[in-house]
């Protein structure tokens, strides 16, 4: 028997309440790949000594600074990243007249789903970028907003916008074309269990395969939006990076966000699975 197909506003609901109880449990991760990313002198070598370095300077409590943002970010960033890959899923199969999926569609669909999600992302990520930055003076999300706003005016909110379009766009593409390839090489499931597995399975391999894709502009991301000004451009930033600190340094943060992915895709699964069958039974 069929799941009972639900409207949109189940599914919204389901996809916030699932992204804020993974932000809640793994946000930490987050702090300390900013931290990383953000460091030139080698105080942050590796995830728990981040961590550990962290509490002991700064207290338990900075693992979470910031987290206000990401909560009010996940709601709408969700919905735009599957509504948007949904409907330039159907306007790029009617332009060019392909009647299902292929992996070049699922590809350019997922980039610009990417680059569309990335207008609504980029003034929730600068806060956040400003508040976890160890050098950080902000009391909280509204404090850092007015002080942007004084200064730089309301489009200084989108500080950053380019190079959070390079992360997203690489990011998307790598995740949703890698999980239709993956799930076009398994078997077909036979029951729910067998699809949760292969949902999984696909999710954790695009993801890490787009968190690979997407880390050097990430970390170039969090840079600009910290306000150095040395880095304006994504490109030449990536160069310039290169150049000071050699290549592994566009890939600072990596490992924290990988440990996030896993253990965080289990935490979304579950907890959307759960809110789904709970608006069905009240149906």
């Amino acid at each position: 028997m069929s799941e009972q197909p639900l409207p949109f506003i189940y599914q919204f609901l389901a996809g916030a309440i699932a992204g804020v109880s993974e932000i809640l449990l793994m946000y930490p991760l987050d702090v300390v790949k900013t931290r990383q990313q953000l460091d030139t002198t080698g105080s942050y070598t590796g995830t728990v000594q981040t961590f550990k370095k962290i509490i002991k300077d700064e207290g338990f409590s900075r693992l979470y600074k910031g987290i206000t943002s990401p909560i009010l970010m996940e709601a709408p960033k969700r919905a735009t990243k599957f509504a948007a890959n949904d409907e330039w899923g159907k306007f790029y199969r009617s332009l060019f007249d392909v009647p299902k999926m292929t992996q070049p569609l699922a590809v350019l669909t997922g980039a610009t789903a990417g680059a569309t999600e990335s207008f609504v992302v980029v003034p929730f990520e600068l806060i956040k970028i400003r508040l976890q930055d160890k050098s950080s003076k902000f009391n909280g999300m509204l404090d850092v907003s007015k002080h942007i706003i004084k200064t730089n005016g309301i489009f200084g909110l989108y500080k950053g916008l380019e190079s959070t379009l390079w992360r997203h766009v690489a990011w998307n593409a790598g995740y949703f074309g890698l999980i239709f390839q993956v799930k076009e090489l398994m078997p077909q499931p036979k029951n729910s269990t067998e699809k949760t597995l292969i949902d999984l399975t696909s999710g954790a391999i695009g993801g890490t395969f787009g968190t690979m894709l997407n880390t050097p502009f990430d970390v170039v991301k969090s840079r600009i939006q910290a306000g150095d000004i040395k880095y304006k451009w994504t490109v030449p930033s990536l160069f310039v990076i290169g150049k000071e600190e050699g290549f592994s340094a566009l890939y600072k943060g990596f490992l924290p966000k990988v440990l996030r992915l896993g253990p965080g895709g289990g935490v979304l699964l579950v907890v959307f699975t759960t809110c789904m069958d709970f608006f069905r039974s009240i149906q």
